[in-house]
């Protein structure tokens, strides 16, 4: 059967990030991918103009009707936006024994927030939840740093894209201390909108596929470099990646 991935994550009219960017990723990378929408949002390579939050039992009553029928092999949770919708997808989630990606996302690319401070509050029980967790540099500061994150039991991979390095450091850590690390130099664009959401959807699919945590990060951590040298120069801002443009094999990503 083709792995099930379930993304909790808000929509972007854009299509470079969110809901869009995870479809595209999971459907790339060979699963199938449902959502739950937890916000519609108007943006675009610019920013966001607008945020239309998803009423939290239309959000439950999403994660219900695609689990009850279409089943679930892994989770991806992205932009959650409030405390109340938070507590809700971790109730639901609570029941589920497969791996869950928890991306913490909690403002864009242009400075928008996107969670406000009781909905990182909130954030404790997903991370609990998780089999790993993905913040960025700023993300990872506002959960309390890696210490406090990895309290919850759950692996963390701490990103290091938002850093003025050269090049680009990711270190993937258990509980007990480290497990892998990846280094490469930064890849100069302007498309690189939507990165975070496609690394965890990536990661989310390999874990459906029963790819181990280190493998599937690996394998997620290339697709994001292949879509970054193949995105396609649209907007006047941070554009879109080209998920579905990249027709190289990803062994021919080195590092």
């Amino acid at each position: 059967m083709i792995p099930r991935v379930l993304i909790i994550a808000g929509s972007d009219s854009g299509g470079g990030a969110g809901i869009q960017a995870d479809i595209k990723t999971v459907t790339k990378l060979g699963g199938y991918a449902m959502t739950a929408v937890t916000a519609i949002t108007a943006q675009n390579s610019l920013g966001v103009q607008a945020v239309h939050p998803v009423p939290v039992e239309m959000v439950v009553a999403q994660i219900d009707s695609v689990v009850s029928d279409l089943g679930v092999d892994a989770v991806k949770i992205g932009m959650i936006g409030s405390a109340a919708t938070a507590t809700a997808v971790a109730d639901r989630l609570e029941a589920l024994e497969v791996p869950i990606v928890f991306d913490p996302v909690m403002i864009a690319t242009s400075g928008a927030v996107l969670a406000d401070t009781a909905a990182v509050t909130a954030f404790a029980r997903l991370m609990h939840l998780a089999s790993l967790v993905t913040p960025n540099i700023p993300e990872l500061a506002a959960l309390g740093g890696r210490d406090a994150v990895l309290a919850h039991s759950c692996h963390l991979l701490a990103k290091g894209g938002h850093g003025e390095s050269d090049w680009i450091v990711d270190e993937l850590l258990s509980p007990s201390g480290p497990v892998a690390r990846w280094e490469a130099r930064r890849i100069d664009t302007r498309g690189s909108h939507g990165t975070g959401c496609t690394l965890a959807s990536g990661i989310a699919t390999g874990l459906a596929q029963g790819m181990g945590i280190e493998e599937a990060v690996a394998r997620a951590i290339r697709f994001v470099r292949i879509a970054l040298i193949h995105a396609p120069g649209l907007g006047q801002g941070h554009g879109p990646m080209g998920h579905g443009l990249g027709l190289c094999p990803f062994d021919e990503i080195k590092g």
